[in-house]
């Protein structure tokens, strides 16, 4: 029996060690919200000849990417999303514009003879219009590069056929810039019969030129050279352009050439720009919350089970390393909601370890105080413990899971690293509880100091609380109606709140832009209205904000598509009231994609109450599924509601929150249910109400003790997390309170009055195979189950819970 706990601490033992070891040697990939940068989300869009679908967004990927490479900047990521979507980080770019001046040239690159340089005709006299100029099929009339008329005949060649371009310059050739174009073999010989047409021209005459074409504006319109014979060609797959180029004109010219044709028109859907300052200010505040949240925490859990808490507190920094170091070695990006949720789950972890620790106290205060502190006492009440809480942790954890799987296959964005580092945080939280903490408290309580005192191993005593709750406990359930009326009254009050004030969609629901400022001089929103006013945007809606309480010096502006010239423009009119303006984050979303995004977020709120439901009906039965959906959506509406009377608004973030705030919801209700579970399997005759009245009162310690601890991550996040984070964490806090209290008064009184309609009548077969009739209009009479026979929703313990003491030693 010795094997067991030596693997375990073993595990315990190799597993903290290769995290500590991929955390000193490995560094975290940051996200833009992060680390300062633009993303921009561009959506291919079908024409007649190419369908946008994964193969042709993949070829524009490639095209993509080779111009971004040569922008020179550090570590961009070109990436596919879905077959027609591709993601473009640029970290470090602050000014969208630049990216956009090559990213955002979407047409194909052609390469035309020139017809003519003839300037369009002319009106005869002052008031006339010009005579409409015929052109030949295929011909189009531009500007050529130094804004001169240019006739230019039907597209030759496309960028298809260019393999590369450099801006380059030569020594021996007196230092000049030129641009070099590398073909492929097909583009070269389109090349040379090119070149070999145009040759045939006279020096000097236009039709001696040929036009490079993007986005229907010729960026190059180079003369053959009058080496170059008639229908002889240029032969080989290079060619040079010449001219008085300056360096940055010839590496531009070669990267719009090499960046060549997109085979398919793209589409700017969604732009991001995050300032450097945001994403270091929100790291600072996102670890000095988890440094306060974990001390408070352990603080707590240590006045509350003394020796086996002090040893959690342990094992939740073993959990914050196991966590991280798994995200590292995973390479998952690290965003702003991710971040929070990372801290986030640093408060969920010891909720594993409270049921434990309070399963493991009824159990050794059914122990006689004869034999408290015998060798075997501690050590099997701390084991039956961990044994009678799998099925609560087991449950509480994969509904966590699944709302974290539909934030990652469901939402866009930064929000979706919130799904990833939640998910981690879970699975890093079970890690921690059943193997790193079991480890600690199986070790502590077979010491001679503990199992003499075991009043100081945290096991000993039920307290105050729950000796209270166990002799007057309170009848909730007595007053079951009562309570649903007020669950039915606070749904009242969110739809009453959407009626009334009407839904804050941000700009990720709605399409739109939204921009933050931070002012070095403190303006007022009356300034900061009249200055976005002045500079042509008047049904813009300005709102400040001042951390002091003062005049604002923080400004946001959220209005209608803008471009990135208007972006520029109302920055530069808030310089002139608030000083030195810095761009803190620029939001830039299409309206198709706002209407995708809030389509995705009523699917993605649907299917978590539909996930949990189903999970829960099989787990449990589906009355207790059903009470459990419509708590969840009661959590969910009250949580918008107060949002919505407050102003606050709702947006991705506030998705990545609400479908936490069911995670939390289901946490506490499938705890009550669990013991239910379990209590009707040990009482069947007993009525379902005081069954289910019971399981509140014995899992209100661990309720009270698991909420605490995250309560106590959630306000430092809220007072230190700043604009970024204030309102996430703000919609946490009240979640976990609202999820509290519905799964007493909402789930378990909703549960009585389904089971009332709907009884769970398992098979109890009498000694003729009759099962007990109803008399009288009342609920059939409960008979024992027969030895041997399995009741469908018990808790079926491990055999090791009858194990002798002396097994344990």
């Amino acid at each position: 029996m010795k094997a067991v706990p030596v693997v375990r601490a073993l595990a315990a033992v190799a597993v903290v060690a290769l995290s500590l070891y991929i955390a000193l040697t490995m560094s975290p990939r940051l996200g833009l919200d992060l680390r300062g940068g633009t993303q921009i989300v561009l959506e291919t869009k079908s024409t007649e000849t190419v369908e946008a679908n994964a193969e042709s967004t993949d070829r524009a990927l490639g095209v993509l990417r080779n111009r971004i490479d040569a922008l020179g900047v550090t570590e961009p990521s070109v990436t596919r999303s879905g077959d027609n979507r591709i993601i473009i980080e640029l970290p470090g770019v602050q000014d969208p514009r630049e990216a956009a001046e090559v990213v955002g040239r979407t047409a194909q690159l052609t390469f035309h003879p020139v017809v003519n340089a003839d300037p369009p005709p002319a009106a005869e006299a002052e008031g006339e219009e010009a005579p409409e100029e015929k052109l030949e099929e295929g011909q189009q009339r531009l500007v050529d590069e130094d804004g001169m008329p240019l006739v230019i005949g039907p597209q030759v060649m496309t960028g298809e056929g260019v393999s590369d371009a450099a801006g380059v310059t030569d020594p021996t050739r007196g230092g000049g810039w030129f641009v070099t174009i590398d073909f492929k073999s097909a583009g070269g010989e389109t090349w040379r019969q090119l070149t070999a047409d145009a040759a045939c021209a006279q020096p000097g005459d236009p039709a001696r030129r040929i036009a490079i074409v993007l986005d229907d504006e010729v960026i190059s319109s180079p003369q053959v050279d009058p080496s170059i014979g008639c229908g002889v060609g240029m032969s080989g797959n290079s060619t040079e352009i010449t001219g008085q180029f300056s360096s940055e004109e010839a590496q531009d010219l070669a990267i719009l050439i090499k960046g060549g044709a997109l085979p398919l028109p793209v589409e700017v859907i969604e732009q991001r720009t995050v300032g450097p300052t945001l994403g270091a200010d929100a790291i600072d505040a996102s670890i000095q919350a988890a440094i306060i949240g974990m001390i408070l925490t352990g603080l707590f859990i240590t006045v509350v089970y003394r020796v086996v808490g002090f040893l959690a507190t342990i094992a939740l920094g073993c959990y914050a390393l196991i966590a991280y170091a798994f995200m590292v070695f995973l390479g998952a990006t690290l965003t702003l909601p991710g971040l929070a949720g990372f801290v986030l789950a640093i408060g969920m972890a010891i909720d594993a370890n409270v049921l434990v620790f309070e399963r493991a106290r009824e159990e050794f205060g059914k122990v006689p105080a004869a034999n408290r502190k015998r060798k075997g006492a501690l050590p099997n009440a701390l084991q039956i413990g961990f044994d009678k809480a799998w099925t609560a942790i087991i449950d509480t954890n994969v509904t966590t899971l699944l709302a974290a799987a539909l934030l990652f296959f469901l939402a866009t964005g930064p929000v979706r690293g919130f799904g990833v580092t939640l998910s981690i945080g879970v699975i890093a939280s079970m890690i921690s509880a059943l193997i790193v903490a079991r480890v600690f408290a199986e070790w502590a309580v077979r010491r001679n100091l503990v199992r003499k005192r075991p009043a100081i191993s945290g096991l000993a005593g039920n307290g105050r609380l729950r000796q209270w709750l166990a002799t007057s406990g309170p009848d909730l359930m007595k007053r079951g109606n009562l309570w649903l009326g007020v669950s039915a009254a606070i749904v009242v009050f969110a739809f009453a709140g959407i009626a009334i004030r009407g839904l804050n969609l941000g700009v990720e629901f709605t399409g739109g832009r939204l921009l933050t400022f931070s002012t070095s001089q403190a303006v007022t929103a009356d300034q900061a209205r009249e200055a976005v006013s002045e500079a042509g945007f008047p049904r813009a809606v300005v709102q400040t904000s001042s951390p002091t309480g003062g005049a604002a010096e923080s400004i946001s502006v959220r209005t209608e598509e803008l471009t990135n010239e208007q972006a520029l423009d109302i920055e530069n009119a808030l310089a002139g009231v608030g000083g030195e303006v810095t761009k803190e984050t620029d939001e830039l979303i299409g309206p198709s994609l706002g209407d995708e995004l809030r389509t995705k977020a009523l699917i993605a709120l649907g299917a978590a109450i539909l996930a949990q439901m189903l999970y829960l009906a099989v787990r449990f039965r589906w009355t207790f599924g059903i009470s459990a959906a419509v708590t969840m959506f009661h959590d969910v509406l009250a949580v918008i509601g107060i949002f919505v009377w407050l102003g606050k608004p709702i947006d991705g973030v506030f998705l990545a929150a609400a479908l936490t705030v069911i995670g939390l919801s289901v946490n506490d209700t499938v705890v009550v249910f669990d013991r239910v579970r379990e209590m009707r399997r040990e009482n069947p005759h007993e009525k379902f109400g005081k069954v289910v009245n019971s399981a509140i009162l014995q899992t209100f310690p661990r309720t009270i003790n698991t909420g605490l601890g995250a309560v106590f991550i959630l306000a430092a996040l809220t007072l230190l997390g700043g604009d970024s984070l204030t309102d996430f964490a703000l919609a946490l806090l009240i979640g976990l309170v609202v999820a509290f209290l519905s799964s007493v008064f909402t789930a378990s009184p909703l549960a009585i009055l389904l089971e009332r309609f709907w009884p769970d009548e398992p098979d109890l077969e009498d000694d003729e195979d009759e099962p007990h009739r109803p008399t009288n209009g009342q609920r059939p009479e409960r008979r024992p189950l027969k030895r041997g026979a399995v009741d469908p929703y018990a808790h079926i313990p491990s055999g090791r819970e009858t194990e002798d003491s002396n097994a344990s030693r």
